[in-house]
């Protein structure tokens, strides 16, 4: 029953705003519904009456007669209501078409009933139409008096006239029509009754004229009813230019889509809802597609001007839109765009750069480097005196540590642009391991660091670029060993499982905050302390580590708190699981990080919370 109510309550909907377009766009408030219901009444009640027209003429007139009636009697009525939505705004045009309709259908009806056999013929009970007619339209108690005491006179004139010779008997045929215009009343009675949605506003009234917007009422269908004034401040267009399909003619095509989805969802869900449509302006004089100088945030040449709906539903379907100047969230968002852009281009130009930059700078470095090794020996350069060796020794330090920060600053670089390649292949990590430990035992020796390469037998073989690797555990060792105080430990081990090889560098150091975890991985970013002061450093290394990492499809964490030290884990893949060629290590560490998280959870109670996954 509920569903069959809604199917007749939206029938009906769609005929009062199909009515509603018809209504002279000058005419507002309660004319206009008055003027609504009397264009109702005139395109149907031929409907009604013509059943009764061929069954009371077609004795007398036959067939050409009965044609000749319907003609005159559509022509008529259909006139009347063209006047109405023509001159509407005039009240005396539609005064004059309220009394000539009620007098041409109390002689319909009169007619009707002489022919049809007086006021024992069913279609006397049309009389009643007149009364009742008039009090739907204009709910007047005067105008439905005057139209009672026309119908009483019409009665009296139809009984007191002598019965037509050749006149249509009376038949249940001659029923057709007061049932008809019965079924009429009934629908337009269950819809007066009909209770509104509690989530939908209280009539169709909104308070217009204190809104800075265009407030549009919208059919069923989507089509516009009624355009607040403010339409020609805003939008510069008269209200009664878009009617119908006025306003949705002048929304651009690629937004329509989306006005009626807002309008559907407000219509069925009961709730507002928005969306943003950009709207044709009209052409000013002086302005050449739409564009007078001012930034007015149009789009298409000009000619279309961003703008926000905003959906609310209205009672028996409708939807009022509200329709805002939306310039200024899409210049918001213009300079958003543009800003991102911008971004997005100084990092391109910041890495082209850097690179340059670099790749420049290391030619100097070899030669400053290289000329510094030979002045230090003696057999080449000759004898030079202990302040001059020292000297030349610090040239060469820094030359080293220069040439490293610009050789990190290159890879970096690369990595960022996606055009540092690796070439994968099968190695055992025991000889990185062992090459890494021999390099850097020295520094390790001289800061009174004890280093440790702790690697079980049997471990599987690492899937990745041989130098890529070389490089993650040379840069992870050297920061372990330059955070280590004398008298700490570095300790390098490994273990397999699950597909992938896990290769910890563990020491014994400063340890890390939590809050300094975060920013680790980052370029240029590093751990601020009075300890770390101390140490010269750009903060790349980890950053490198990361992105070499990355490119093999591997993981990286960082388990550390202040004082306990810190652990390094990678985790690379192995050979055992990449021994399909179309196997993805990635995808495979993810299969089994659930075990290999146990190895995590054991780890972290040593650190507490301060554990963090960065790649």
């Amino acid at each position: 029953m509920d569903v069959q109510t809604g199917k007749r309550s939206d029938w009906l909907a769609a005929v009062g705003g199909g009515l509603d377009r018809l209504v002279h766009p000058a005419v507002t408030g309660g004319r206009r519904t008055a003027q609504r219901r009397l264009l109702g009444v005139l395109l149907s009640a031929p409907f009604v009456v013509s059943a009764a027209v061929a069954q009371a003429a077609w004795p007398l007139a036959g067939i050409s007669g009965v044609l000749a009636m319907l003609c005159g009697l559509f022509g008529a009525s259909w006139l009347m209501a063209l006047a109405v939505a023509a001159r509407g705004g005039a009240p005396m045009v539609e005064r004059l078409v309220h009394g000539s309709a009620l007098a041409a259908g109390a002689l319909v009806v009169g007619g009707l009933g002489v022919l049809s056999g007086g006021m024992s013929a069913p279609l006397a009970a049309l009389l009643l139409a007149l009364p009742l007619e008039t009090l739907w339209v204009g709910r007047s108690r005067r105008a439905g008096m005057a139209a009672a005491a026309l119908a009483l006179a019409m009665a009296a004139a139809i009984a007191l006239l002598p019965e037509i010779a050749g006149a249509a008997s009376a038949s249940a045929w001659l029923w057709i029509s007061p049932v008809l215009y019965a079924t009429t009343l009934a629908l337009r009675a269950s819809e007066g009754l009909s209770p509104a949605r509690p989530e939908t506003l209280a009539g169709n009234v909104l308070p217009e004229a204190g809104l800075d917007a265009v407030v549009v009422r919208l059919s069923r269908a989507g089509e516009a009813e009624s355009v607040s004034p403010q339409a020609a401040r805003i939008l510069g267009i008269e209200p009664e230019l878009l009617l119908g399909t006025g306003l949705f003619e002048r929304i651009h095509v690629g937004d329509r889509v989306a006005f009626l989805c807002a309008a559907a969802e407000a219509r069925d869900e009961g709730r507002a809802s928005a969306c943003e449509a950009r709207i044709r302006m009209p052409a000013v004089e002086g302005r050449i597609g739409g564009r007078d100088g001012s930034h007015n945030g149009s789009h298409d040449g000009g000619r279309y001007r961003p703008f926000e709906v905003e959906m609310v539903p209205l009672a028996a379907g409708a939807v009022a839109a509200l329709v805002r100047d939306g310039r200024e969230k899409a210049e918001l968002r213009e300079r958003v765009a543009r800003a991102v852009e911008e971004a997005d281009t100084a990092e391109v130009a910041k890495g082209r750069f850097l690179a340059t930059v670099s790749h420049e700078l290391r030619t100097p470095l070899n030669a400053i480097i290289g000329f510094s090794d030979l002045l230090l020996h003696r057999e080449i350069s000759g004898e030079l005196t202990g302040k001059q060796a020292e000297q030349v020794g610090l040239i060469r330090d820094a030359g080293n540590h220069l040439l490293a920060v610009v050789n990190a600053i290159l890879d970096v670089s690369k990595i960022e642009a996606g055009s540092y390649h690796i070439l994968a292949e099968p190695f055992e990590l025991k000889d990185a391991v062992e090459l890494c430990r021999a390099m850097l035992e020295p520094q390790a020796e001289a800061r009174g660091v004890r280093l440790v390469a702790n690697l079980p037998h049997g471990l599987d073989k690492v899937v990745g670029d041989r130098r890529a690797v070389q490089q993650i555990l040379i840069n992870l060792v050297s920061n372990a060993i330059k955070f280590t105080p004398q008298g700490g430990q570095v300790v390098i081990s490994a273990s397999s499982r699950q597909g992938m090889v896990r290769i910890y560098v563990n020491d014994t150091g400063i340890g890390i905050a939590g809050d300094d975890l975060v920013r680790l991985g980052q370029p240029f970013a590093q751990v601020q302390n009075d300890y770390t002061r101390q140490f010269q450093g750009t903060g790349l290394g980890l950053s490198l580590v990361k992105g070499l990492v990355k490119l093999h499809g591997g993981t990286m964490s960082i388990e550390s708190a202040p004082g306990l030290g810190t652990t390094v884990a990678v985790g690379l893949p192995a050979a055992s699981s990449v021994a399909d060629p179309a196997a993805d290590p990635a995808a495979d560490w993810e299969t089994h990080r659930p075990a290999l998280d146990e190895e995590d959870n054991a780890r972290e109670e040593r650190y507490g919370t301060a554990l963090r996954k960065i790649a």
